[in-house]
């Protein structure tokens, strides 16, 4: 049977859930047709036998369209939401601890290069040797750090490895300038823009016809990744996709960012753009139009580089311009694979009035969960805490195997050996 899914429709089962009561800008236009070749998911087997309903634990809000459908894959739940002492009390206390005192797993990785088609450069981190050492059918899941993060972040390594131990083949997703991937043209990237993204896993599939793709993103990643699970829609390659302390309004989100404590926060990320932009400042020379470089390179805010740099880069008439139409609040009403958002209800850097609660619980491919504590990135609660991975990734992996296990008897991915052929020819990679 090969059901049909309309715009409030899911392809994936309903578990019936015996307690109801629980709780444009360039990147609009269509994909180029070579990028548009992977199939969606359209047919998938799961046994009509209801699983056991869990219900989750007080201390977290849990809602969407797909409750029904996915809670009870998710077992980890049903257990108390318990920040560890005295760090996971204050959002501050452990956004910090978390970006400077959480573990870095140690994997070696091999980076691939790859050339888009404007001539800019992203980079691919895999786990040295998996190529040869996984079967070609295993699951890719595609990791997107946040602004100016990549594959040396530590909630990246933890997924990283964590995907890995359950036989997932893994690959971190280095946006240009980020995790010192190159930079080749005088443009970064941006909330805005998907053809990266569309490429990335374009050539992800390519290298891999027989495997399922999923994503996780974090924060400014996960916008994007959002946005574009959003614009692909029907057409979206993915089978699955999990979003992290995504800000979703970048207005709400700016305007939070500019006050109190967060203003060091925009500080640090600021200079970190400063110090990538820096690095390749002789590309921008002699650049003409509303660029405004001298503000750029010396911001004291993401503002003000958005300002001088991004929204200018990406066609936008003002910075507001920009954040109003790069919010991924917008494309969740449109996303058709299964989505798994996981917010902290203290989050500083993702205000959690910014979530779009209701286009989520009317989406039934989405499910939301609200923890009380967490910080931004943070998280630090659960047996590995303080040091250790975050509370949510054993909760990502649940859902995500939970979707593998639903997905295996669908159809591939690819639609035939010419597409493969014709991606492979659009993408010039290099090994470094």
């Amino acid at each position: 049977m090969t059901p049909t899914a309309s715009p409030e429709t899911s392809v994936w089962p309903s578990y019936k859930n015996p307690q109801k009561g629980v709780h444009s800008t360039m990147d609009s236009m269509p994909a180029p047709q070579h990028l548009r070749l992977i199939r969606p998911i359209t047919s998938v087997h799961v046994s009509t036998k209801a699983m056991p309903y869990n219900h989750p634990h007080p201390s977290l809000e849990v809602t969407g369209g797909a409750l029904d459908t996915f809670l009870p894959a998710l077992k980890t739940l049903s257990r108390p939401y318990s920040p560890f002492p005295v760090i996971g009390w204050n959002c501050h206390v452990e956004t910090i601890f978390a970006a400077f005192f959480r573990s870095l797993p140690d994997v070696k990785l091999k980076r691939e290069c790859i050339r888009t088609i404007d001539d800019g450069s992203v980079a691919l981190d895999w786990i040295s040797g998996d190529h040869q050492l996984l079967p070609p059918d295993s699951p890719v899941l595609i990791l997107m750090p946040g602004l100016t993060g990549g594959s040396e972040d530590s909630y990246v390594r933890h997924m990283l490895l964590r995907a890995r131990s359950k036989g997932w083949r893994v690959v971190v997703f280095n946006s240009r300038g980020c995790g010192d991937s190159p930079v080749t043209t005088p443009q970064f990237y941006s909330a805005s823009f998907l053809g990266d993204m569309q490429e990335v896993v374009a050539h992800v599939g390519s290298k891999y016809p027989k495997a399922h793709l999923y994503a996780v993103g974090w924060s400014l990643g996960a916008n994007i990744l959002v946005r574009y699970l959003g614009h692909e829609s029907h057409s979206c390659p993915l089978s699955g996709a999990v979003s992290l302390c995504n800000p979703f309004n970048l207005v709400i989100a700016d305007q939070d960012f500019r006050k109190g404590f967060n203003i060091v926060y925009d500080k640090a990320l600021a200079s970190a753009l400063c110090r990538i932009f820096k690095k390749h400042a002789l590309l921008f020379e002699d650049v003409g139009g509303e660029f405004n470089i001298p503000l750029a390179a010396n911001a004291k805010s993401v503002r003000q580089f958005d300002d001088g740099l991004t929204r200018v880069s990406f066609g936008f008439k003002s910075v507001d311009d920009y954040y109003s139409n790069s919010s991924s609040s917008d494309s969740v009403k449109h996303v058709r694979i299964p989505l798994l958002c996981i917010q902290a209800q203290n989050d500083p850097i993702a205000p959690s009035r910014g979530i779009p609660r209701e286009d989520i619980k009317a989406n039934p491919n989405c499910l939301l969960i609200l923890t009380p504590k967490g910080g931004h990135l943070g998280w630090v609660a659960g047996p590995e805490a303080p040091f250790g991975s975050p509370w949510t990734d054993p909760v990502v992996m649940d859902f995500l195997e939970h979707l593998e296990r639903a997905s295996s008897n669908a159809f591939p991915c690819f639609s035939d050996l010419k597409d493969v052929q014709q991606i492979s020819e659009g993408l010039n990679s290099l090994e470094v």
